[in-house]
């Protein structure tokens, strides 16, 4: 998925919260729904969050340096992770503290009305920039499941959206329906139990994100058919009688770092040793653009399997 478009998605999603942010909290002040102030918070962490990873993204794409040779990739993978802690300290608290008073100390919503249309006015405009990031999401997956693809996805800008705009669009469900049975049957405590729901939404979602977040951070492999594809590359070469280990790690979404050990035939000079590099870093960088630095280690097998403690 090309930066350009997980931009293109988060830019909408700003525009779309932020608007919605405004009339939230107008509704909130005006009619002392605890669910629309839930929801009016829950609009503008979002805008935050989106500000986070359009600087994540920036910040990613600067070029390497003495000080991070390896690239400023992983800086997107932070700012996500810094996103979910948001998500989970300020819009998910502020929802479980706000329901959690009105539970105990309830009062009457006053203009209901306005509540009604704001939130169906809401969920409309929400649903535009959720089709936008699933459309997206939807692309890059394949033939995988959505949670496959979620796990597999090396780009949190893109599912970071999808789930912050799914989350948005069940929190403004909830609020709508917690209005509608404190209103309909007389319970003002219901107002505030959707605020108590919204928080729980919010802690999901952000807890699911820290979790993709963490393993991103961590350092995850690459695809595993594009690791069988390199060590079948050396299979049957004149030079390489073993591939000991391929080794792959994201420093971002499109920049895989590769390191193999190759046990090559014991007949063959340094020069010819220098040639299978050479060829096969430009070969491995050709079919995979994304691998932006190789290092080859020449290394028996048996030396490999000391090293690293296998028999």
């Amino acid at each position: 998925m090309s930066a350009h478009s997980s931009k293109k998605v988060i830019f909408a999603a700003l525009i779309g919260n932020f608007l919605i942010f405004v009339t939230k909290l107008g509704a909130a002040l005006y009619t002392n729904s605890s669910a629309m102030f839930s929801e009016a918070v829950h609009s503008i962490v979002d805008c935050g969050n989106q500000v986070l990873l359009l600087y994540g993204i920036k910040k990613a794409s600067k070029i390497a340096d003495k000080e991070h040779p390896f690239g400023y990739g992983k800086e997107l993978y932070f700012w996500s992770f810094v996103v979910a802690m948001l998500i989970f300290a300020v819009g998910a608290g502020v929802s479980l503290y706000e329901g959690i008073h009105k539970i105990f100390e309830p009062s009457q919503v006053t203009s209901i009305h306005i509540n009604y249309i704001i939130l169906s006015v809401a969920i409309v405009f929400e649903a535009y920039p959720w089709k936008m990031a699933y459309e997206e999401f939807n692309a890059r997956r394949g033939e995988k499941s959505i949670v496959e693809a979620v796990h597999d996805s090396k780009d949190p800008s893109l599912f970071a959206i999808l789930f912050e705009d799914t989350a948005a669009i069940l929190g403004l469900v909830v609020a709508l329906v917690g209005l509608f049975i404190g209103d309909y049957f007389g319970i003002p405590e219901a107002d505030g139990i959707a605020s108590v729901l919204i928080g729980l939404i919010l802690a999901s979602t952000a807890s699911l994100l820290a979790y993709e977040c963490k393993s991103l951070l961590i350092g995850e492999a690459a695809d595993p058919s594009v690791v069988r594809n390199i060590g079948d590359l050396f299979n049957g070469h004149p030079h390489v009688d073993n591939v000991n280990e391929v080794l792959t790690m994201h420093m971002g979404p499109n920049d895989v770092l590769l390191n193999l050990s190759l046990d090559f035939k014991n007949n063959i000079t340094a020069g010819d040793i220098e040639s299978v590099v050479s060829e096969f870093e430009q070969k491995i960088k050709k079919m995979h653009p994304e691998i932006k630095r190789v290092f080859i280690e020449a290394q028996s097998r048996h030396g490999h399997m000391m090293n690293t403690g296998l028999k």
